[in-house]
Formats: C-alpha cells, structure tokens, sequence
C-alpha cells in the first residue's frame, strides 16, 4: 500500500467494538485477560533471561511446572506473595512507585 492510500482508522473504536465499551464487564474482562497474558510474558521473559526451566522455577518457589506454564500463558495469575517468590527465585525485586 503506498502512502497516501494508507486507511485511517479509530483505535478506539475498534476495541468497542472487539470488547466492548469502556466500563462494560465485557471490556473489564478483556483488560483482564490482557493484564494476565503480559504479567505472563514478564515472567517467562525473566525467567528465560535467568537460563532456568519451568520445572526448576518451580521447585524453587514450591509448585509444579504446569502452573508455571498457566502463569506464562496468561491462564492463571499468581497472587500477590506467589509473584514476589516468583520474582525472587528469578534474582529480581518488585518496585511499586507513584503514577505520574
């Protein structure tokens, strides 16, 4: 496609459309399951970075591989104290600082 044949489109209104407007349960959802699948991507890119496997992740914080795997694919978020150990067998802290 060549520049000037390019489409312009609203963002917005395709993800009304896709998932609902804003403040919907639909919508809600959907930021959910995006907010799991990238926490999921975090930890497996760390986890990656770290050289280590699912299984050895696991052991080292108490659980099975197959959590793991659910956790990386966005299936399952852990809880709050499963993410720090998480973090922790990883070698990494977890830093909460103010929105700008």
């Amino acid at each position: 496609m060549k520049k000037n044949e390019m489409e312009i489109f609203d963002v917005d209104a395709q993800l009304d459309e896709f998932f609902g407007k804003e403040g919907t349960p639909e919508r809600r959802a959907a930021e959910e399951r995006a907010n799991a699948f990238f926490t999921g991507q975090i930890i497996e890119e760390a986890r990656r970075n770290a050289k280590i496997t699912q299984a050895e992740l696991a052991e080292r914080i108490g659980t099975n591989k197959s959590y793991i795997s659910r956790v990386e694919t966005g299936r399952t978020e852990p809880k709050v104290s499963t993410f720090y150990r998480i973090a922790a067998a990883l070698g990494l802290t977890v830093q909460l600082s103010p929105a700008v």
